[in-house]
C-alpha cells in the first residue's frame, strides 16, 4: 500500500501530520521524515521487530549499523552506555542539533540490531525543525538511515523517497528538500584520538576548532568496511546512480582520453565548463565556482535525475580536491564511483577499457 504522504511546512509545523508520523512509528510502523542532510527511514530504536523492517525495505545487510536520532537535550544514558568524555560533551555542545553523529557505547534499551551486533551505536541530534517535532512527538529515539534503496543514491526529497521507498513505509513527512543534501560526519573517540569515520557536513577543520585543545583530529575515511561496519556509509560502493560512474580530475578528461569516452557521456563540473573537455561531452555544473556548499545541495539530485533521464551511458563527475567540505563531496563522489577514480588520462583510459 503507498505511503501516506503528508506536507509539514517548517516553519509552520503541522501537529496533525507530525502526530500521525508519531503514531504510526509507535505501532511500529517505518516514517520517512526529512532532517537537515537527507530524508531518514524511521523506526523507534528501542522496537527491534521495527527496526529488522527498515533492512528489509533498504535491502541493507546486517552488518551495516543505524544511527539513532534523538532530541539535543535528550538523556542519553538508556541510548548510550557509560558517561559521556569531555569531547564528547564538547562536541554535543558545539554541534547538536546539527550534522555530527558520535560513536559511542550502546545502552541497555537499544539492541544489536540496530548496532550490526557492535558493542557501540551511532547517536545525533538532527537540525531540522520536523525531525525535532517528530521525535518530540513520539517519546523515543528513533534510528533512520538514509530513505533509499541500499546502496543507492541518498533521498534529498520526498520525490526521491517515494519512488525508492513508497510502498516501504506508512508515513512519508514530506517537508521539502533538505538543507545539507549531505550526509552526517560521523566521529568516535578512540585511544586518544576523534577518528573521523565518514566526513560530512560538520568539517575536519571544524572539530579541531571545538576539541582540537584535548585530543588529536585523525582522518581514515578514505577506509572501507567489508565485514560490520564502524559507521554507515563505509562501503567502497555507496550513494551510487545506477548510470555507469567515473570520479575524476579535470586534468584527467584530455585529448588523448577523449577517444575512449562513449557518445553519450556526460560530464558533473564544479564551476565553469573545462576548456580540454571535448565538445561532444555534455557538461553541467553542480554549483558555482568554489561553492561547495552549493554542490552538496545539488550532488543527490543530478545523480538521480541523470538516472531518471537515462540518455547517458557514463557518467563522469569531477573531484573537488579541497579540503573542508570537499573531503566530504569527494567521499561521496568516489564512492558513487564504486572507488573508479581516475587523476590522469592515462588511469581514465585504463578505467574505460575495464
Amino acid at each position: 500500500m503507498p505511503a501516506r504522504r503528508l506536507l509539514v511546512d517548517p516553519d509552520a509545523i503541522d501537529p496533525d501530520a507530525i502526530a500521525a508520523g508519531a503514531a504510526a512509528l509507535r505501532a511500529g510502523e517505518l516514517v520517512a521524515f526529512p532532517t537537515e542532510t537527507v530524508y531518514g527511514l524511521g523506526a523507534v530504536a528501542t522496537d527491534e521487530e521495527a527496526v529488522r523492517r527498515i533492512f528489509a525495505a533498504k535491502g541493507r545487510p546486517s552488518s551495516d549499523p543505524l544511527i539513532v536520532h534523538v532530541l539535543p537535550d535528550a538523556d542519553l544514558g538508556a541510548v548510550a552506555g557509560g558517561e559521556r568524555t569531555d569531547v564528547e560533551r564538547r562536541l554535543v555542545d558545539a554541534f547538536w542539533p546539527g550534522p555530527l553523529t558520535l560513536v559511542v557505547p550502546r545502552g541497555q534499551a537499544i539492541g544489536p540490531t540496530v548496532t550490526a551486533g557492535g558493542p557501540s551505536v551511532a547517536v545525533r541530534s538532527p537540525a531540522h525543525p520536523v525531525a525535532l517535532a517528530l521525535l518530540a512527538a513520539t517519546g523515543a529515539p528513533i534510528a533512520a538511515p538514509s530513505a533509499n534503496r541500499f546502496s543507492y543514491v541518498s533521498p534529498t526529497s520526498a520525490d526521491h523517497v517515494v519512488h525508492d521507498l513508497g510502498t516501504a513505509c506508512a508515513v512519508i513527512l514530506d517537508g521539502g528538500r533538505t538543507t545539507w543534501g549531505i550526509e552526517s560526519t560521523v566521529v568516535v573517540e578512540r585511544d586518544g584520538t576523534l577518528v573521523v569515520l565518514r566526513h560530512g557536513a560538520v568539517t575536519a577543520e571544524e572539530l579541531e576548532a571545538a576539541v582540537g585543545d584535548l585530543v588529536a583530529v585523525v582522518d581514515p575515511a578514505a577506509e572501507v568496511d567489508d565485514g560490520a561496519a564502524a559507521s554507515p556509509g563505509r562501503l567502497a560502493r555507496h550513494y551510487a546512480p545506477a548510470t555507469p560512474t567515473i570520479a575524476v580530475a579535470p586534468r584527467a578528461v584530455a585529448d588523448d582520453a577523449s577517444a575512449a569516452l562513449p557518445p553519450r557521456t556526460t560530464y558533473l563540473g564544479l564551476g565553469g565548463r573545462p576548456s580540454h573537455l571535448p565538445a561532444a561531452v555534455h557538461f553541467e555544473a553542480l554549483a558555482p565556482p568554489g561553492d561547495l556548499v552549493g554542490a552538496a545541495w545539488s550532488l543527490y539530485d543530478a545523480l538521480r535525475r541523470i538516472d531518471a533521464e537515462a540518455a547517458t551511458d557514463l557518467l563522469l563527475v569531477e573531484l573537488t580536491g579541497e579540503a573542508g567540505l570537499g573531503r566530504a563531496l569527494d567521499d561521496r563522489i568516489g564512492r558513487a564511483a564504486s572507488g573508479r577514480r581516475a587523476r590522469t588520462a592515462g588511469e581514465l583510459v585504463v578505467l574505460l577499457g575495464d
